[in-house]
């Protein structure tokens, strides 16, 4: 055994080892965490380091006879993290209004502590939801617009968050403006002045995808941020495809409200999700599942859902404690490593397009290919056919391709089989 997968073992040991060891009433341990750093620099870790990185793909209890390259859409839970959230779930059917609100329910402030050191910020800022849809929909239905009052955003952002801002333009008289970005873009200032151009006196708010999940494109946030708010407009960002992918701290983006899945890349539970919003704007925003006080000043109102899966939210603190025995850079390193490995080798194939930039500031993980003459559809029904390798076609706006999305448990091997598909398919256009 290496001393870089060594030393993995022995961080992920402590850690989830504190986890199981600690008081119920407090899943996620922050405690745990201090006999280990996240992101040792001695010994390094490559990301080409394969003998470490197969202990992490051993984590996982993927399917071997499906190879799955769509991780963007929702992403698998290593086994400690689905064996916590069990353990949970058959507490909870002992007898589940106790054990769900009188037991679980008050490890709910421990876990937020936790997201919270991890996000760069205070618990005071932090409310635990289900997914991204939800948190960015809390700030939509929640914000104080007036008719005429607008919004920037792009052709390019998630559907969810392009129908609510709809609904809000036929309910309420606000009015959309719409950046078309022309993908991908590998200049920052570009990028940013598509958004600033729109930017007026009426403006109020801007949706800003971190990582748009069509193409992979990373977003300049904070340079459109601080022409946001020079203007005093407020910025929400569309965090579903960075947080526990790309190693930042939500302060870093200079934004008022960020919304993210934790079911994505930090492989928490599926349904469990992060919104943030800055303290002094938690006042501003109506709550979309109101408590007693739905104007209030405190981070809690936004979790008035109800009952919900508790034994989802408490074992978001395992993938928490896993991803940080990975480590946030050297996740990010591998995984756009793993993009690069594949898109590099098809990249000159005939009739092979790869329409996700190769530098790291503008992407990582998420790759796009297109295959001349035939449609995304088709190729993502051959590539499962022939090879069993799941991915996802995109035709939106102006993008089109089949869109790959390996994760941390994802082996060179699968990416050769996929390289060896599309190379059969480079092959077919010669014939």
């Amino acid at each position: 055994m290496s001393l870089n997968r060594r030393l993995f073992l022995q961080q992920l040991g402590t850690t989830i080892g504190a986890a199981a060891l600690g008081n119920i009433l407090f899943p996620s341990h922050a405690s745990g965490k201090e006999f280990f750093n996240p992101d040792p620099v001695s010994p390094p870790i490559n990301a080409s380091d394969e003998d470490f990185w197969a202990w992490v793909q051993e984590s996982y209890t993927v399917s071997p006879n499906i190879i799955n390259l769509n991780n963007g859409g929702v992403s698998p839970q290593p086994k400690v993290v689905q064996d916590m959230f069990e353990k949970y779930n058959r507490l909870c059917n002992e007898a589940p209004s106790y054990y769900m609100w009188n037991i679980l329910n008050q490890g709910r402030e421990a876990l937020r502590a936790d997201l919270a050191l991890f996000a760069g910020c205070s618990p005071e800022e932090i409310a635990i939801d289900r997914n991204t849809t939800e948190a960015l929909d809390t700030i939509i239905y929640g914000f104080p617009f007036k008719p005429g009052d607008e919004v920037v955003l792009t052709k390019q952002d998630y559907p969810n968050v392009i129908n609510a801002l709809k609904l809000k333009e036929k309910r309420d008289g606000i009015v959309l403006k719409w950046v078309n970005l022309e993908l991908p873009m590998e200049n920052e200032d570009d990028i940013a002045n598509a958004y600033i151009s729109q930017f007026n006196e009426k403006t109020k708010l801007v949706n800003i995808t971190h990582i748009i999940n069509w193409i992979g494109q990373i977003t300049p946030v904070k340079k459109i941020a601080k022409a946001a708010h020079e203007r005093d407009i407020d910025v929400m960002v569309d965090g579903a495809h960075t947080f526990a992918l790309l190693d930042f701290r939500i302060p870093d983006l200079d934004c008022d409200y960020f919304g993210t899945s934790l079911h994505k890349w930090m492989c928490a539970p599926f349904g469990s999700g992060l919104l943030y919003v800055k303290k002094d704007k938690i006042s501003k925003i109506w709550a979309l599942y109101p408590d007693a006080n739905p104007l209030g000043d405190k981070i809690t109102k936004f979790e008035a859902l109800g009952t919900r899966s508790f034994a989802s939210e408490m074992a978001i603190g395992g993938s928490l404690d896993f991803h940080l025995a990975i480590g946030s850079k050297r996740k990010e390193t591998r995984l756009r490593f793993l993009k690069d490995y594949w898109a590099n080798k098809v990249k000159n194939l005939p009739g092979i397009h790869i329409r996700t930039s190769f530098k790291p500031e503008y992407a990582c993980a998420i790759g796009l290919v297109s295959v001349d003459g035939k449609k995304p559809g088709e190729v993502v029904q051959y590539l499962f056919d022939e090879y069993k390798i799941h991915t996802t076609g995109i035709e939106w706006e102006n993008i089109s391709g089949v869109r790959v999305t390996p994760n941390v448990y994802t082996n060179l091997r699968d990416l050769d089989k996929l390289v060896l598909a599309l190379g059969k398919l480079s092959e077919n256009m010669k014939k």
